[in-house]
């Protein structure tokens, strides 16, 4: 799958303890691996897409909810376009791999 310079993200709220972004990918495209400061929900709203960790492979659809560990190094991939919305601590950090 091809790989998206940027990924999409969009902050919809940012309130005192936690913020949620948008997370969008198109069909055959994603977000390099990547992991964040603090744990994460993830929520999807729309499509489909594979979560890959070093160890599994996730297929998050429509309606899939996941707590993602703080630390843990991630990818997606878009099979289908893809929409979730991320919750986390306000303080995260998304560090993406260079």
């Amino acid at each position: 799958m091809e790989v998206l310079n940027r990924p999409q993200l969009t902050h919809l709220q940012v309130g005192e303890n936690l913020k949620i972004l948008q997370i969008e990918a198109l069909a055959n495209k994603g977000m390099p691996e990547h992991n964040s400061s603090h744990e994460a929900v993830i929520v999807v709203q729309e499509g489909e897409a594979i979560l890959k960790t070093k160890d599994v492979t996730y297929v998050l659809k429509k309606g899939t909810t996941m707590v993602v560990p703080a630390g843990l190094k991630h990818s997606l991939s878009a099979i289908k376009d893809f929409k979730a919305v991320a919750i986390m601590a306000t303080d995260s950090i998304i560090n993406f791999k260079n």
